[in-house]
């Protein structure tokens, strides 16, 4: 089980099963980019706090875990991760607009930094919103500052941007509400993929969340996550307790 903690926290940063879900529909040929952007973008999130307990499993080429994890999210200031391992506390997280911090037991060591070393890591900018998005099942990037070109892709709206860089990124939506299915993020250069994505969702007090989250990365190994949120509340007084203990080493991102 070395470090894979540490990866598991890492990918949960850019990281519910629930009976019902919500209708989707096909796409359309006919609808227009800026009509797909701005129905997405309706589907707005108001709340003040949200606190998910999740399960998720982790898989590489060498080893395969369950783990439970509560998230608690301050909205727009706050992300909290509480990563459990049979039951037992081995690993914690505060993000804020400014700052990454995390910790785990199992080989005693720590981050506190920025976004720009996880970013480089992952091959894409990384920042609060985008972490914060990829939790509530929103586009990790604004899509109102490019010119997308839009297609029907297996009865779903792909986003994509002309091929001119070295990173190319899509994004798949069903018809019915614009709700994110699919993002995938490519560096061809160094051999980097990221894709996520959300089978189905639930309207919960009126906002559209994720039942499930599937992640797949690939870089030289491949490594998939999938995330099952067992229970979602709402506008609940939290707290986000955080300490790096003392005789931690750093973790290193190679």
């Amino acid at each position: 089980m070395k470090s894979i903690l540490s990866a598991f926290v890492l990918f949960i940063l850019i990281g519910c099963k629930s009976k019902q879900a919500v209708a989707t529909a096909a796409a359309n040929e006919n609808t227009e980019v800026t009509k797909i952007i701005k129905g997405h973008y309706q589907n707005k999130h108001d709340f003040s706090t949200l606190n998910i307990r999740a399960n998720a499993k982790y898989e590489d080429e060498k080893q395969s875990h369950s783990l439970n994890a509560d998230i608690r999210i301050k909205k727009d200031e706050i992300i909290w991760i509480n990563i459990k391992f049979l039951g037992l506390p081995m690993a914690k997280a505060m993000i804020t607009p400014t700052k990454v911090s995390y910790y785990e037991k199992l080989n005693n060591t720590y981050f506190d930094g920025d976004f720009s070393l996880l970013s480089n890591w992952l091959g894409t900018d990384l920042d609060f919103n985008k972490v914060q998005n990829l939790f509530l099942g929103k586009a990790i990037d604004d899509l109102t500052k490019d010119q997308w070109i839009s297609v029907v892709v297996e009865k779903m709206f792909k986003l994509s941007l002309p091929s001119n860089s070295d990173v190319s990124k899509e994004f798949y939506f069903e018809g019915a509400n614009y709700l994110l299915k699919k993002e995938t993020i490519n560096q061809e250069s160094k051999k980097r993929s990221l894709e996520i994505r959300y089978p189905s969702f639930k309207d919960e007090n009126g906002m559209f969340l994720p039942n499930t989250i599937n992640i797949l990365a690939e870089q030289k190994d491949k490594v998939t996550i999938d995330i099952e949120y067992k229970q979602t509340t709402f506008n609940e007084k939290l707290s986000y307790p955080f300490s790096i203990p003392s005789g931690y080493s750093p973790f290193e991102i190679n």
